[in-house]
């Protein structure tokens, strides 16, 4: 059997493994599933060993199907570094990039890099979707993700901190006249509350205490949204007080359309980051948009 014959049967196996089955698989080669499946038996075949453990509902690595896939990783590794060896003198970013957005940040600020990126190297193309949630990279298929917020499991990733950031709390000055401000934290028990929602649990509010610590405060929800746009309509339509990054509102904060309240309480910060699947070698399109990224964030644009 040639070389070649045995790198098909290797790579069947590993998208097979991490895709859980074999039409799943199938769909991310561009092969039939009855193709992937042969080729995965022939693999077994000529190892002599059972690597998947089949049942009508499920496949599952034997534990020699677990040490192979280790070991055929590594050699992949090894294979995509060389790769990456090889077109490293390439700069200018090519083929589709799948970026997955926060979705007030990334249409604000991201989304207008990337189009003047892709503007500017028409050989790059772009995927773009918008979540809060968790992302599962190698799963989705995805190159690269925009998060807020401290990470609390990126390994696997590689994190690149851009930028922070800068909370206030505001209301509108219609809101003010009528319930008037809150002159301490424990006010906002008085006061309707704008707040953001996560996997159906409102966003905690960043408070200062007096000696610059955090602390993590929830106020009762009178409106929940589940985008930063969303919310900051509602605060500008006098619909209570919400705690927003000076990013989304620091226009409507110098117009007067929005007044900072609580301002010795109010200046959490939470970090903005990119990530992207480890590998020895980052590829070059990943390469360009990140430094085009953290250049655009010391410039003050991602603010």
């Amino acid at each position: 059997m040639r070389k070649t014959d045995h790198l098909g049967g290797i790579t069947a196996f590993v998208t097979t493994a991490q895709q859980g089955s074999f039409t799943a698989a199938a769909e991310r080669l561009g092969l039939t599933r009855s193709a992937v499946a042969k080729s995965v038996g022939r693999l077994e075949e000529r190892l002599g060993l059972k690597l998947f453990q089949r049942s009508t509902r499920r496949l599952s690595l034997t534990p020699d199907g677990e040490r192979y896939l280790a070991s055929c990783q590594s050699a992949l590794d090894i294979l995509d570094e060389a790769e990456a060896d090889l077109t490293s003198h390439i700069m200018r970013p090519a083929g589709r990039l799948r970026v997955d957005l926060p979705s007030a940040f990334g249409r604000r600020r991201i989304q207008p890099l990337l189009l003047d990126i892709a503007r500017r190297y028409p050989e790059l193309s772009l995927t773009v979707s918008y979540s809060e949630r968790f992302v599962d990279l190698i799963e989705e298929g995805i190159d690269l993700v925009i998060r807020i917020g401290e990470l609390a499991d990126s390994s696997g990733l590689v994190a690149r901190r851009l930028t922070t950031q800068k909370l206030v709390i505001c209301a509108s000055p219609d809101y003010l006249l009528h319930h008037g401000e809150p002159e301490t934290p424990e006010a906002l028990s008085q006061h309707r509350c704008v707040m953001g929602v996560r996997r159906n649990e409102p966003v905690s509010w960043l408070l200062k205490q007096a000696d610059g610590g955090l602390v993590r405060f929830t106020p009762t929800p009178t409106h929940e949204f589940a985008d930063g746009d969303a919310m900051l309509s509602a605060v500008l339509a006098g619909c209570g007080l919400s705690q927003l990054p000076l990013w989304l509102v620091g226009e409507h904060l110098q117009s007067g359309e929005l007044r900072e309240v609580l301002a010795g309480h109010s200046g959490g910060e939470m970090p903005i980051s990119a990530l992207w699947p480890h590998s020895r070698r980052v590829l070059p399109k990943i390469r360009h948009v990140v430094d085009e990224l953290v250049e655009a964030a010391n410039k003050g644009l991602l603010d």
